[in-house]
Protein backbone atom coordinates (compact mmCIF):
# COMPACT_ATOMS: atom_id res chain seq x y z
CA UNK A 1 0.00 0.00 0.00
CA UNK A 2 1.30 3.83 -0.83
CA UNK A 3 2.28 5.92 1.89
CA UNK A 4 -0.47 9.06 2.28
CA UNK A 5 0.00 12.31 3.83
CA UNK A 6 -2.85 14.76 4.23
CA UNK A 7 -1.41 18.09 4.15
CA UNK A 8 -4.41 20.71 5.59
CA UNK A 9 -4.40 24.05 5.11
CA UNK A 10 -5.09 26.09 7.79
CA UNK A 11 -2.86 29.48 8.41
CA UNK A 12 -5.41 31.76 6.73
CA UNK A 13 -7.08 34.26 8.70
CA UNK A 14 -10.35 34.36 7.31
CA UNK A 15 -11.34 37.63 6.98
CA UNK A 16 -14.22 37.29 4.41
CA UNK A 17 -16.12 34.88 7.28
CA UNK A 18 -16.49 38.56 9.17
CA UNK A 19 -16.08 36.59 12.51
CA UNK A 20 -13.96 37.57 15.74
CA UNK A 21 -12.12 34.16 15.02
CA UNK A 22 -10.16 33.14 11.86
CA UNK A 23 -12.87 30.92 10.34
CA UNK A 24 -10.69 27.64 10.64
CA UNK A 25 -11.50 28.27 14.45
CA UNK A 26 -14.97 29.55 14.41
CA UNK A 27 -17.18 26.86 15.45
CA UNK A 28 -19.96 24.78 13.12
CA UNK A 29 -22.61 23.76 15.68
CA UNK A 30 -20.32 24.40 18.79
CA UNK A 31 -17.03 22.62 17.55
CA UNK A 32 -14.54 24.44 15.28
CA UNK A 33 -14.45 23.83 12.18
CA UNK A 34 -11.26 22.38 11.81
CA UNK A 35 -12.09 19.66 14.01
CA UNK A 36 -14.40 18.84 11.50
CA UNK A 37 -12.11 19.07 8.62
CA UNK A 38 -9.93 17.08 10.13
CA UNK A 39 -12.36 13.94 12.20
CA UNK A 40 -13.28 14.08 8.47
CA UNK A 41 -10.32 12.16 7.65
CA UNK A 42 -10.37 9.94 10.90
CA UNK A 43 -10.98 6.93 7.90
CA UNK A 44 -7.29 6.92 6.88
CA UNK A 45 -5.45 6.30 10.21
CA UNK A 46 -2.34 5.61 8.81
CA UNK A 47 -2.21 8.61 7.11
CA UNK A 48 0.36 11.61 7.91
CA UNK A 49 -1.42 13.91 8.65
CA UNK A 50 -0.02 17.81 8.91
CA UNK A 51 -1.85 20.69 9.79
CA UNK A 52 -0.71 23.96 9.17
CA UNK A 53 -1.76 26.71 10.91
CA UNK A 54 -0.77 30.94 11.17
CA UNK A 55 2.19 31.91 13.36
CA UNK A 56 -0.46 33.64 16.10
CA UNK A 57 -2.57 30.77 15.63
CA UNK A 58 -0.91 27.92 18.57
CA UNK A 59 -3.59 28.29 21.30
CA UNK A 60 -6.50 28.25 19.09
CA UNK A 61 -4.95 25.30 17.34
CA UNK A 62 -4.07 23.30 21.04
CA UNK A 63 -7.85 24.51 21.99
CA UNK A 64 -9.32 23.00 18.66
CA UNK A 65 -7.61 19.75 18.38
CA UNK A 66 -7.29 18.79 22.15
CA UNK A 67 -7.64 15.12 22.41
CA UNK A 68 -6.64 13.98 19.20
CA UNK A 69 -3.12 12.46 18.00
CA UNK A 70 -1.07 14.56 15.71
CA UNK A 71 1.74 15.64 14.41
CA UNK A 72 2.91 18.91 15.63
CA UNK A 73 1.20 21.81 13.52
CA UNK A 74 3.78 23.79 11.10
CA UNK A 75 3.68 27.48 10.74
CA UNK A 76 1.97 29.09 7.43
CA UNK A 77 4.08 31.42 5.26
CA UNK A 78 2.14 35.13 4.01
CA UNK A 79 0.49 32.76 1.10
CA UNK A 80 -1.50 29.72 0.65
CA UNK A 81 1.40 29.01 -1.86
CA UNK A 82 3.86 29.09 0.86
CA UNK A 83 2.27 27.23 3.64
CA UNK A 84 1.25 24.20 1.27
CA UNK A 85 5.81 24.83 0.58
CA UNK A 86 6.19 24.75 3.86
CA UNK A 87 4.16 21.77 4.69
CA UNK A 88 5.36 19.50 2.27
CA UNK A 89 9.30 20.30 3.00
CA UNK A 90 8.09 19.30 6.83
CA UNK A 91 6.28 16.16 5.27
CA UNK A 92 9.61 15.21 2.93
CA UNK A 93 11.56 13.09 5.96
CA UNK A 94 8.76 10.80 5.88
CA UNK A 95 9.12 10.05 2.11
CA UNK A 96 5.18 9.75 1.75
CA UNK A 97 4.29 8.55 -1.84
CA UNK A 98 1.03 10.63 -2.09
CA UNK A 99 -0.12 13.80 -0.54
CA UNK A 100 -3.47 14.95 -0.33
CA UNK A 101 -3.86 18.40 -0.09
CA UNK A 102 -7.29 20.16 1.35
CA UNK A 103 -8.35 23.72 2.67
CA UNK A 104 -9.28 23.42 6.61
CA UNK A 105 -12.42 25.39 5.61
CA UNK A 106 -13.85 22.40 3.29
CA UNK A 107 -15.39 20.61 6.21
CA UNK A 108 -17.74 18.17 4.54
CA UNK A 109 -15.08 15.98 2.53
CA UNK A 110 -16.34 12.19 2.29
CA UNK A 111 -14.83 9.23 1.66
CA UNK A 112 -16.00 9.18 -1.76
CA UNK A 113 -14.06 12.13 -2.80
CA UNK A 114 -11.13 10.55 -1.12
CA UNK A 115 -10.87 7.40 -2.45
CA UNK A 116 -11.16 8.31 -6.02
CA UNK A 117 -8.36 10.62 -5.96
CA UNK A 118 -6.04 8.12 -4.05
CA UNK A 119 -7.58 5.55 -6.50
CA UNK A 120 -6.34 7.94 -9.47
CA UNK A 121 -3.22 8.76 -8.03
CA UNK A 122 -2.75 4.88 -7.98
CA UNK A 123 -3.55 4.08 -11.21
CA UNK A 124 -0.48 6.33 -12.43
CA UNK A 125 -2.24 9.80 -12.88
CA UNK A 126 0.74 13.10 -11.30
CA UNK A 127 -2.07 14.24 -10.27
CA UNK A 128 -5.69 13.84 -9.20
CA UNK A 129 -8.16 16.73 -8.58
CA UNK A 130 -12.00 16.84 -7.40
CA UNK A 131 -14.36 18.79 -9.90
CA UNK A 132 -18.34 19.61 -10.15
CA UNK A 133 -19.96 20.53 -12.73
CA UNK A 134 -20.93 24.16 -13.23
CA UNK A 135 -25.00 24.08 -12.98
CA UNK A 136 -25.44 27.80 -12.62
CA UNK A 137 -25.71 30.00 -15.87
CA UNK A 138 -22.62 31.96 -16.11
CA UNK A 139 -23.03 35.81 -17.23
CA UNK A 140 -20.36 38.50 -17.34
CA UNK A 141 -20.88 42.47 -18.10
CA UNK A 142 -19.41 43.77 -21.23
CA UNK A 143 -19.17 46.70 -23.37
CA UNK A 144 -22.03 47.83 -21.27
CA UNK A 145 -24.76 44.44 -21.73
CA UNK A 146 -24.63 41.78 -19.99
CA UNK A 147 -23.48 38.28 -21.94
CA UNK A 148 -23.35 34.90 -21.22
CA UNK A 149 -21.05 32.81 -21.00
CA UNK A 150 -21.24 29.03 -21.99
CA UNK A 151 -21.00 26.94 -19.12
CA UNK A 152 -20.28 23.37 -21.63
CA UNK A 153 -16.93 22.03 -20.49
CA UNK A 154 -16.58 24.03 -17.34
CA UNK A 155 -15.56 22.48 -13.73
CA UNK A 156 -15.41 23.79 -10.29
CA UNK A 157 -12.17 22.27 -8.21
CA UNK A 158 -12.15 21.20 -5.00
CA UNK A 159 -9.99 19.86 -2.44
CA UNK A 160 -8.56 17.72 -1.39
CA UNK A 161 -5.81 18.02 -4.47
CA UNK A 162 -3.40 14.87 -4.74
CA UNK A 163 -0.18 14.52 -6.06
CA UNK A 164 2.96 11.92 -6.57
CA UNK A 165 4.69 13.63 -3.16
CA UNK A 166 8.03 14.15 -4.81
CA UNK A 167 6.37 15.99 -7.87
CA UNK A 168 4.52 18.47 -6.33
CA UNK A 169 7.84 19.02 -3.75
CA UNK A 170 9.47 20.10 -6.71
CA UNK A 171 7.12 21.76 -8.83
CA UNK A 172 6.69 24.26 -5.50
CA UNK A 173 10.21 24.70 -5.48
CA UNK A 174 10.78 25.20 -8.79
CA UNK A 175 7.90 27.80 -8.96
CA UNK A 176 7.64 29.29 -5.99
CA UNK A 177 8.38 32.87 -7.63
CA UNK A 178 5.10 32.36 -9.69
CA UNK A 179 1.36 33.15 -8.18
CA UNK A 180 -0.85 30.54 -8.81
CA UNK A 181 -4.04 29.95 -7.88
CA UNK A 182 -3.91 26.39 -6.29
CA UNK A 183 -1.65 23.54 -6.68
CA UNK A 184 -2.95 22.24 -9.71
CA UNK A 185 -1.63 25.48 -11.65
CA UNK A 186 1.60 24.52 -10.01
CA UNK A 187 1.21 21.01 -11.04
CA UNK A 188 0.55 22.27 -14.72
CA UNK A 189 3.65 24.54 -14.95
CA UNK A 190 5.91 21.51 -13.94
CA UNK A 191 4.13 19.36 -16.94
CA UNK A 192 2.24 16.91 -14.26
CA UNK A 193 -0.58 15.14 -16.15
CA UNK A 194 -3.81 16.07 -13.64
CA UNK A 195 -6.56 14.08 -14.08
CA UNK A 196 -10.43 15.43 -12.83
CA UNK A 197 -11.91 12.70 -10.48
CA UNK A 198 -15.84 13.03 -9.36
CA UNK A 199 -16.41 15.48 -6.22
CA UNK A 200 -19.55 16.64 -4.85
CA UNK A 201 -21.73 19.74 -4.42
CA UNK A 202 -21.10 19.22 -0.20
CA UNK A 203 -17.72 19.57 -0.30
CA UNK A 204 -18.30 23.43 -0.19
CA UNK A 205 -15.58 25.73 0.67
CA UNK A 206 -17.31 27.91 3.92
CA UNK A 207 -16.11 31.28 3.49
CA UNK A 208 -18.59 33.90 4.31
CA UNK A 209 -21.27 34.49 7.14
CA UNK A 210 -23.55 33.19 4.37
CA UNK A 211 -21.30 29.60 4.06
CA UNK A 212 -21.90 29.19 7.88
CA UNK A 213 -25.20 29.05 7.88
CA UNK A 214 -25.34 27.07 5.04
CA UNK A 215 -23.05 24.71 6.66
CA UNK A 216 -24.72 24.58 9.74
CA UNK A 217 -27.70 23.55 7.92
CA UNK A 218 -26.03 20.90 6.50
CA UNK A 219 -24.76 19.60 10.00
CA UNK A 220 -28.36 19.98 10.89
CA UNK A 221 -29.76 17.56 8.24
CA UNK A 222 -26.95 15.19 8.61
CA UNK A 223 -26.96 14.71 12.55
CA UNK A 224 -30.97 14.48 12.46
CA UNK A 225 -31.41 12.22 15.89
CA UNK A 226 -31.59 14.21 19.22
CA UNK A 227 -30.43 12.35 22.33
CA UNK A 228 -30.76 13.39 25.86
CA UNK A 229 -28.23 11.60 28.61
CA UNK A 230 -28.76 12.35 32.42
CA UNK A 231 -26.28 12.16 35.59
CA UNK A 232 -26.58 12.69 39.17
CA UNK A 233 -23.54 11.85 41.49
CA UNK A 234 -23.12 12.47 45.40
CA UNK A 235 -20.23 13.01 47.36
CA UNK A 236 -20.05 13.65 51.17
CA UNK A 237 -18.08 15.82 53.22
CA UNK A 238 -14.70 15.14 54.96
CA UNK A 239 -12.36 17.18 56.95
CA UNK A 240 -10.26 20.09 54.59
CA UNK A 241 -9.97 23.29 53.17
CA UNK A 242 -11.33 23.47 49.70
CA UNK A 243 -13.56 21.24 47.65
CA UNK A 244 -13.62 20.70 43.55
CA UNK A 245 -16.97 21.79 41.97
CA UNK A 246 -17.56 22.01 37.86
CA UNK A 247 -13.98 22.19 37.41
CA UNK A 248 -13.11 25.05 39.87
CA UNK A 249 -11.00 25.00 42.93
CA UNK A 250 -13.14 26.66 45.38
CA UNK A 251 -12.55 27.31 49.00
CA UNK A 252 -14.25 25.70 51.85
CA UNK A 253 -14.49 24.71 55.61
CA UNK A 254 -14.59 20.97 54.67
CA UNK A 255 -13.45 19.00 51.41
CA UNK A 256 -15.51 16.24 49.67
CA UNK A 257 -14.47 12.85 49.87
CA UNK A 258 -13.95 10.50 46.51
CA UNK A 259 -11.44 8.16 44.55
CA UNK A 260 -10.62 11.26 42.33
CA UNK A 261 -10.85 14.87 43.32
CA UNK A 262 -14.55 14.32 44.23
CA UNK A 263 -16.07 16.87 41.52
CA UNK A 264 -19.63 16.22 41.41
CA UNK A 265 -21.08 18.64 38.91
CA UNK A 266 -18.34 17.31 36.03
CA UNK A 267 -18.91 13.67 37.53
CA UNK A 268 -23.21 14.08 36.51
CA UNK A 269 -22.53 15.60 33.72
CA UNK A 270 -19.91 13.21 32.71
CA UNK A 271 -22.68 10.45 32.88
CA UNK A 272 -24.69 12.58 31.35
CA UNK A 273 -22.78 12.60 28.27
CA UNK A 274 -22.08 9.00 27.95
CA UNK A 275 -25.97 8.28 29.02
CA UNK A 276 -26.75 10.56 25.72
CA UNK A 277 -24.57 8.25 23.55
CA UNK A 278 -25.41 4.93 25.19
CA UNK A 279 -21.85 4.22 26.50
CA UNK A 280 -22.18 2.90 29.72
CA UNK A 281 -21.66 5.09 33.05
CA UNK A 282 -18.73 6.62 34.63
CA UNK A 283 -17.59 3.69 36.79
CA UNK A 284 -16.76 1.90 33.76
CA UNK A 285 -14.81 3.99 31.94
CA UNK A 286 -13.22 5.22 35.09
CA UNK A 287 -13.38 2.15 37.98
CA UNK A 288 -13.02 3.16 41.73
CA UNK A 289 -10.88 0.42 42.05
CA UNK A 290 -8.24 1.67 39.72
CA UNK A 291 -5.03 3.47 41.20
CA UNK A 292 -4.73 5.37 37.93
CA UNK A 293 -7.49 7.78 38.83
CA UNK A 294 -6.93 8.20 42.55
CA UNK A 295 -7.37 12.02 43.12
CA UNK A 296 -7.44 12.63 39.12
CA UNK A 297 -8.56 15.69 37.93
CA UNK A 298 -12.38 15.01 36.68
CA UNK A 299 -11.85 17.24 33.42
CA UNK A 300 -10.45 14.20 32.15
CA UNK A 301 -13.07 12.07 32.77
CA UNK A 302 -15.72 14.75 31.22
CA UNK A 303 -12.92 15.42 28.16
CA UNK A 304 -12.75 11.42 27.25
CA UNK A 305 -16.98 11.53 27.32
CA UNK A 306 -16.95 14.04 24.90
CA UNK A 307 -14.37 12.61 23.06
CA UNK A 308 -16.44 9.00 22.73
CA UNK A 309 -19.13 11.14 21.71
CA UNK A 310 -17.30 12.64 18.89
CA UNK A 311 -15.84 9.80 18.30
CA UNK A 312 -19.45 8.41 17.44
CA UNK A 313 -20.01 11.28 14.82
CA UNK A 314 -21.75 13.17 17.45
CA UNK A 315 -22.37 16.74 18.83
CA UNK A 316 -22.88 18.53 21.95
CA UNK A 317 -25.56 20.99 21.85
CA UNK A 318 -26.38 22.05 25.23
CA UNK A 319 -25.60 21.03 29.04
CA UNK A 320 -26.91 21.81 31.79
CA UNK A 321 -25.78 21.20 35.35
CA UNK A 322 -27.72 21.76 38.65
CA UNK A 323 -25.60 22.00 42.08
CA UNK A 324 -27.68 20.48 45.32
CA UNK A 325 -26.27 22.01 48.60
CA UNK A 326 -26.58 24.64 51.17
CA UNK A 327 -22.82 25.64 51.34
CA UNK A 328 -20.63 26.93 49.52
CA UNK A 329 -23.03 29.27 47.62
CA UNK A 330 -22.46 28.93 43.91
CA UNK A 331 -24.00 32.10 42.83
CA UNK A 332 -20.29 34.00 42.44
CA UNK A 333 -18.89 31.29 41.01
CA UNK A 334 -21.22 29.96 38.54
CA UNK A 335 -19.63 32.22 35.20
CA UNK A 336 -16.26 30.43 35.88
CA UNK A 337 -18.19 27.40 35.66
CA UNK A 338 -19.36 27.56 33.00
CA UNK A 339 -16.46 28.92 31.28
CA UNK A 340 -14.12 25.88 32.90
CA UNK A 341 -16.83 23.21 31.37
CA UNK A 342 -17.49 25.21 27.76
CA UNK A 343 -13.54 24.73 27.67
CA UNK A 344 -13.31 21.18 28.84
CA UNK A 345 -16.09 20.39 25.94
CA UNK A 346 -14.78 22.58 23.57
CA UNK A 347 -17.96 24.45 23.33
CA UNK A 348 -19.43 28.00 23.12
CA UNK A 349 -20.57 29.04 26.51
CA UNK A 350 -23.49 29.72 25.34
CA UNK A 351 -24.23 25.97 25.66
CA UNK A 352 -23.14 25.50 28.74
CA UNK A 353 -25.64 26.20 31.79
CA UNK A 354 -24.99 26.10 36.03
CA UNK A 355 -27.40 26.47 38.16
CA UNK A 356 -27.89 25.84 41.76
CA UNK A 357 -30.63 25.11 44.66
CA UNK A 358 -30.58 24.32 48.26
CA UNK A 359 -33.20 21.53 49.98
CA UNK A 360 -34.78 24.34 52.27
CA UNK A 361 -32.64 22.23 55.04
CA UNK A 362 -34.01 18.65 54.33
CA UNK A 363 -31.93 15.33 53.38
CA UNK A 364 -28.57 14.99 53.77
CA UNK A 365 -28.01 18.11 51.60
CA UNK A 366 -29.69 20.06 54.06
CA UNK A 367 -27.42 19.14 56.93
CA UNK A 368 -24.54 19.54 55.20
CA UNK A 369 -23.26 16.43 55.33
CA UNK A 370 -22.75 16.10 51.19
CA UNK A 371 -22.96 18.00 48.00
CA UNK A 372 -25.15 16.62 44.93
CA UNK A 373 -25.14 17.28 41.16
CA UNK A 374 -27.83 16.90 38.24
CA UNK A 375 -27.20 17.11 35.19
CA UNK A 376 -28.99 16.35 31.61
CA UNK A 377 -27.15 16.70 28.16
CA UNK A 378 -28.55 17.27 24.64
CA UNK A 379 -26.49 15.61 21.83
CA UNK A 380 -27.35 15.09 18.15
CA UNK A 381 -25.93 12.22 16.50
CA UNK A 382 -25.98 10.48 13.11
Amino acid sequence: MPRIAILIVAAGKGVRAGGALPKQYAPLLGKPMLRWTIEAFADYPEALVQVMIGPDQQELYQEAVAGLNLRPPGTGGATRQETVRRGLELLEPEAPDFVLIHDAARPFISRKIVDGVIAALQAGADGAVPHVAVSDTLRKFEDGKWVTVPREGLLRAQTPQGFGFAAILAAHREFAAEEATDDTALGELAGLAIVATAGETNNMKVTTPEDFATAEAFLNARLGDYRTGSGYDVHKFKDGDHIWLCGLKIAHTQGLEGHSDADAGLHALTDALLGAAGLGDIGQHFPPTDERWRDADSAIFLAHAASLLRGKGGVIVHCDVTIICERPKVGAHRDAMRARIAEILQLDVSRVSVKATTTEGLGFTGRREGIAAEAIATVRLP
